[in-house]
């Protein structure tokens, strides 16, 4: 039975562009979410204009836009219907298939017996301490996980005294804690034009302006972003310098240095999110590397060991700095879990977490070399040791439509509006090819993404 959508009214950017072209956007985002849903009816054109205070013609266009792109059915009589599986005529063997989600950007789990053994021994032996581990620790970790974490950063080549670095629950609580110190409401913050989404997420919690920087291959533009210091004095830039989540681009090693100095010029500190930072077998060395006095380096091991390891370490650009960020974990976070932090203490001096980031770094090689051998050359950017894909569509397909439509045959991707920050969003979906999907679950999904990419809808006449 068709459900009922009198409730529903869309949410619209204004000022972006022509209405009849934000309801369709609207409508494709709202699919895309699962806030709309296959066989939903949607309000009756005049109702819809009415209530957004337009005129009919204005929704008539939108849902013939929305028609043309796949997202909605039409029938005089019955009214206009979100598209579903019975619209996109799924075969039945397809419509059965389990549901891939490749929206969330985890790591893989090629966790073999003999690591899961070495992993569950650890978690025995630290266990020993049970009634430490029951007791508030350190605000900011321990001296024992604090000596951990710089042992795990020199690895990427960061020399960090124990006293400059936090231990804190997750990379999120680290960025909520250091934006609450830098950057007061109302302020600018300079991030990539297409970022993380949970820094979007925080900048609307803490009411921060974000501004977008132009990129090329490479990431950030450094003139772009002196540019930006000079009109917006921002109180800091975020930046995820290595397979930026989503375009995978890395930066080198001299547009990093470009960057700090400019930085440094304007007397702007610097947030590296390094959360993938580990996976490259080589690379740029880190923006702390050269701005280690204006800089907070935020290394989280949810991509590199695992993503229910919710830990987290901030190298500070000072002692103050790092005093300061305690101060606002104590009282958001209160503390990193003092299980979990030693469970990672274990792994990092034992040697297991190396051997978590090989096995990820391996089974994120295959998977790669699968997606390259079934989408079609030069459709998108990876990294060969990564686990997200950033998919540019051909001219026929609206990152909306595809995103709905994969939706509908089980496959869940990420339409770019997610990371857009400025609300200019490019014709583009992130693929994640991690989690805990089987490579021949993967190898399916990516097979109908190839499918789709391949033979993108016709045009459709317009249905007023």
């Amino acid at each position: 039975m068709p459900k009922n959508a009198a409730a529903w009214l869309p949410k619209l950017k204004k000022g972006q562009g022509p209405v009849y072209l934000l309801i369709a956007d609207a409508i494709g985002a709202d699919i895309a979410i699962g806030r709309l849903v296959a066989e939903q009816r949607l309000p009756a054109q005049r109702a819809l204009a009415e209530a957004l205070g337009i005129d009919f013609t204005t929704v008539a266009r939108a849902y013939a836009e929305a028609h043309k792109r796949g997202l909605v059915d039409s029938t005089v009589g019955r009214g206009t219907f979100v598209c579903g599986k019975r619209a996109l005529a799924i075969p039945r063997a397809v419509a059965a298939r389990p549901q891939v989600d490749l929206s969330m950007n985890m790591p893989p789990e090629p966790f073999t017996p003999e690591l899961l053994a070495l992993m569950r021994a650890s978690l025995a032996d630290i266990g020993a301490d049970m009634p430490g581990l029951l007791r508030y620790q350190d605000f900011g970790g321990s001296a024992a996980d604090r000596e951990a974490g710089a042992l795990w950063l020199r690895r990427r080549g960061l020399a960090i005294a124990p006293e400059r670095l936090l231990v804190v629950p997750g990379a999120q609580a680290a960025l909520l804690a250091i934006l609450s110190t830098i950057a007061p409401p109302g302020s600018v913050v300079c991030c990539e034009a297409l970022t993380y989404p949970g820094l979007r997420a925080l900048a609307g919690l803490m009411n921060l302006r974000l501004v977008g920087l132009p990129m090329d291959g490479e990431g950030i533009d450094a003139l772009a972003f002196a540019a930006a210091c000079a009109q917006y004095a921002p109180r800091a830039l975020y930046c995820n310098p290595t397979l930026l989540n989503p375009t995978t681009a890395t930066m080198s090693a001299q547009r990093r240095q470009a960057l700090v100095q400019v930085a440094r010029n304007y007397g702007v500190p610097i947030i590296e999110d390094d959360a993938y930072g580990f996976l490259p077998r080589s690379g740029p060395p880190p923006l702390a590397a050269s701005g280690p006095d204006i800089t907070y380096h935020v290394a989280g091991l949810a991509k590199c060991v695992g993503a229910g390891l919710r830990l987290a370490y901030v190298a500070a650009p000072d002692d103050v700095s790092a005093a300061r960020v305690a101060a606002a974990l104590r009282a958001t976070a209160v503390m990193a879990a003092p299980f979990t932090a030693a469970l990672a203490t274990r792994w990092i001096r034992d040697g297991i977490a190396d051997l978590a980031l090989n096995a990820i770094r391996k089974e994120s090689m295959a998977r790669q070399r699968l997606a390259a051998r079934i989408l079609p050359p030069g459709s998108y950017l990876a990294h060969p040791e990564g686990f997200h894909l950033w998919i540019n569509l051909p001219p026929q397909w609206d990152r909306l439509a595809l995103t709905a439509h994969l939706r509908a045959t089980g496959i869940g991707v990420v339409p770019s509006d997610a990371f857009a920050v400025d609300g200019t969003a490019p014709q583009a979906i992130r693929v994640c090819i991690g989690g805990i999907a089987s490579q021949q679950e993967i190898g399916q999904a990516l097979q109908r993404i190839a499918d789709a990419l391949k033979h993108p809808p016709l045009a459709q006449p317009a249905v007023l």
